[in-house]
């Protein structure tokens, strides 16, 4: 079987399910645009990168990201319709629905079952936007908004299934195309993310931290913004330390901005923060954007992990952590709603009350011991819901079922 990945960024959410797919003895391609990481057994095909939405004053009002969406989506086509004049027609086409990749696949490719990644579908209510107590929506923003969701949309209309990694980010998308979406996480390898008393992670400044030697309170994101509660967690973080006087804060993270916007006057939400608090500086780290296994680490050595997020994607930093058998500390919104139940397998707080976060990592770090069954829980969930092997196994019978069906 011939399987053709596409993903504008790389090969994203499907990095395990095509190395899987190429090590059982399919042919993988990965259709991109730029390229995030590369498997020896997965080719890859980049299309021409289109520069980004363009300010055209013939154009409507908020047409910039949906054109820009369009020519995407044109690109991805042509390279389909030139593997198939030499002859490589893939027998399954994967791909992300956000950017537009998908959106003339079944015009070059009619007979090819199509299946698509569906993770957000924007909303003027009820998800992200808004959510902020300053955040009001107006009509342009709304209007904006709906345009916005044009590619999936037309996607949609096209592929002969869907996949959505919670069941909330499913429920966002129109209630007709929802009955096609299956929902399924891409899992986490839980034999590498595992808890390990002997972890340990060495410092640049050459102090060793293990396990609860100091106590060492986890944040981690892409990037350090609002969208992801940095702000709530920093402000917890300097409450905390007025109050106890052994925790050490590690947050990871880039000083960009993944979503929503950058401070008033630029520059990174970190710096525009910081100098709001007098940190002390041995004990609030930055180290930036992290490998991989140095995160296995952190996490492992983690008293307690700070999630805090907009309803918005499920970030697989939470996963990952609970695999390893950390102490969430979660904000009480969707989608973790789905993964933490509070007081059993985590912690729920409220997205903006620091108090209650400040006070429930204070409560933590009293008593650590008091909250290491639901450290085994949290480590439990991940086994029964989000294990890999099993989230491979789900995702290739709804590949089956497609191709079954289509």
């Amino acid at each position: 079987m011939h399987v053709a990945f596409v993903h504008r960024r790389g090969l994203g959410q499907f990095a395990a399910l095509a190395e899987h797919l190429a090590t059982s003895g399919h042919d993988v391609t990965l259709i991109c645009e730029t390229v995030d990481r590369r498997l020896p057994s997965v080719r890859v095909i980049r299309h021409r990168m289109e520069p980004g939405p363009r300010a055209d004053s013939q154009m409507a009002r908020y047409l910039g990201i949906p054109d820009h969406h369009v020519r995407i989506g044109h690109r991805v086509a042509e390279t389909f319709d030139s593997m198939t004049r030499q002859g490589e027609r893939p027998d399954i086409v994967i791909g992300h629905i956000g950017w537009g990749s998908m959106m003339f696949v079944k015009d070059v490719l009619p007979n090819t079952p199509a299946l698509g990644y569906c993770e957000f579908f924007y909303r003027a209510e009820g998800a992200d936007v808004g959510f902020a107590p300053d955040d009001n929506p107006d009509a342009e923003t709304r209007k904006r908004l709906r345009l916005r969701n044009i590619a999936q949309l037309i996607s949609l209309d096209a592929i002969d299934g869907g996949i959505s990694p919670t069941l909330w980010q499913k429920s966002l998308y129109p209630a007709a195309a929802q009955k096609r979406i299956a929902v399924c996480h891409e899992g986490v390898d839980t034999q590498l993310f595992r808890p390990d008393q002997r972890a340990s992670l060495k410092l640049p400044d050459g102090r060793i931290l293990r396990p609860g030697a100091p106590p060492v309170i986890t944040f981690v994101a892409r990037d350090l913004e609002p969208y992801r509660g940095f702000p709530q967690a920093l402000e917890a973080a300097a409450k905390v330390i007025q109050e106890n006087n052994d925790a050490l804060f590690v947050f990871v993270g880039g000083d960009g901005v993944s979503y929503g916007t950058p401070p008033p006057g630029g520059g990174s939400w970190k710096d525009a923060l910081l100098s709001k608090y007098d940190l002390p500086a041995d004990r609030v780290l930055f180290p930036g954007a992290i490998s991989h296994d140095l995160l296995r680490q952190l996490y492992q050595i983690s008293t307690a992990h700070i999630y805090l997020t907009y309803p918005f994607v499920l970030s697989w930093s939470v996963i990952e952590a609970m695999a390893c058998g950390a102490l969430i500390i979660g904000s009480d919104t969707q989608p973790v709603r789905e993964v933490i139940r509070s007081g059993q397998n985590g912690l729920l707080v409220p997205f903006y009350d620091t108090d209650a976060l400040a006070g429930t990592i204070l409560r933590v770090l009293a008593k650590p011991n008091d909250f290491m069954p639901l450290r085994a829980a949290a480590r439990r969930t991940i086994e029964t819901r989000f294990r890999l092997v099993d989230c491979l196994a789900r995702q290739k019978n709804l590949i089956d079922a497609v191709l079954r069906t289509a």
